[in-house]
């Protein structure tokens, strides 16, 4: 199970885009609300989460995604509960994946360390130690993090990439008729 936190002011597209397309994928995703069950984004769009927070279960997620967008990372840094299951799935060795200014959640958390990473332009100086680089989306083992919205469709396959496969990553790019993009790793 893909388990994508959403808090109050979280990017639409860096949400719905990955959620979208990891079920085409065929790949259980349900998006999260941190702050209820209806959860309004960063451009007023409203959505209906799939299951509140505190219905999470560690033991059958596979990858939990952070979306983006300021307010919605602001929401997410307010959380207890949301930062702490951010550090039980890493620790359980689990794929945590962020994008935009999400990736700053998992540099003060001390996931990203030293490792390859991109975040949102302008909010480097708060992703620590880690080795920035310039690409849309970047893997390093079982992070993976994106630059920004216009990277919605690269992050979304790389996350499909980690759990299916690339050949299922270049079907999905395919049938959404993708043709490019950057990733690295």
């Amino acid at each position: 199970m893909v388990y994508i936190l959403l808090g109050t002011g979280f990017e639409e597209i860096e949400a719905l885009t990955p959620c979208d397309l990891l079920r085409r994928a065929g790949i259980q995703t349900a998006l999260v609300g941190v702050n209820g069950i209806e959860i309004v984004g960063s451009h007023r769009i409203t959505v209906r989460a799939d299951l509140p927070l505190d219905a999470v279960h560690l033991e059958d997620m596979e990858m939990l995604v952070l979306p983006g967008g300021l307010r919605g990372v602001e929401s997410l840094l307010a959380s207890k509960a949301a930062l702490g299951l951010v550090e039980r799935a890493w620790a359980a060795g689990k794929y945590v994946c962020a994008i935009c200014a999400a990736p700053t959640v998992l540099a003060k958390l001390g996931i990203v360390g030293t490792a390859p990473a991109v975040c949102y332009p302008g909010k480097e100086a708060e992703m620590g130690q880690a080795d920035l680089q310039n690409a849309n989306t970047v893997r390093s083992g079982r992070l993976i993090t994106g630059r920004a919205a216009g990277a919605s469709v690269d992050f979304a396959l790389a996350l499909i990439e980690a759990l299916k496969g690339p050949e299922e990553a270049a079907r999905i790019a395919k049938q959404i008729v993708y043709l490019g993009g950057d990733r690295l790793g």
